[in-house]
């Protein structure tokens, strides 16, 4: 492979949020086919992993989280997709409901998921993460995000 076409996988941060028994899913339009997720999206130039997390589910749910712990890091490639998805997994508390919050155009809903009903629709899951990350996380052994380090420069000015 040359230099000129350098392969990038694209980065992804997704929330698993728990509250009582229930999981923060979003049902989503995929290609004009609902999807269940968790709040999850692309990192944006200029941000810190814990702030992409933190901006995608507010974006996508209409809720205020604080990380607190790595999951996991997953690499996807979809079949019949040439792109590959590197995706960091946070485990993340609920502050607040921002309900007034005008979603991303794609959701369709914030809804929250026992295990049980996220099982019963797996055939509707965007990616085999979503179950994937939901049972790396009942196994409650998170990285502590001391792990991370933003080594970001500040812009000269």
């Amino acid at each position: 492979m040359s230099h000129s076409t350098l392969w990038k996988p694209n980065t992804v941060v997704a929330a698993i949020v728990e509250r009582e028994g229930r999981y923060l899913c979003v049902e989503e339009d995929d290609g004009g086919r609902a999807v269940f997720n968790q709040p999850a999206g692309h990192l944006d130039p200029g941000e810190s992993l814990l702030e992409a997390v933190r901006r995608e589910t507010l974006e996508e749910s209409g809720w205020h989280i604080e990380p607190t712990g790595l999951i996991g890091i997953y690499l996807l490639q979809p079949p019949d997709s040439e792109v590959t998805y590197l995706r960091f997994c946070f485990r993340a508390t609920a502050l607040r409901h921002a309900p007034e919050r005008k979603l991303d155009p794609e959701i369709i809903r914030a809804v929250w998921l026992t295990h049980a009903e996220l099982l019963a629709v797996r055939e509707r899951h965007r990616s085999p993460l979503v179950m994937r990350c939901v049972d790396d996380a009942l196994t409650g052994q998170d990285t502590p995000l001391a792990l991370l380090r933003d080594l970001r420069f500040p812009t000269p000015g």
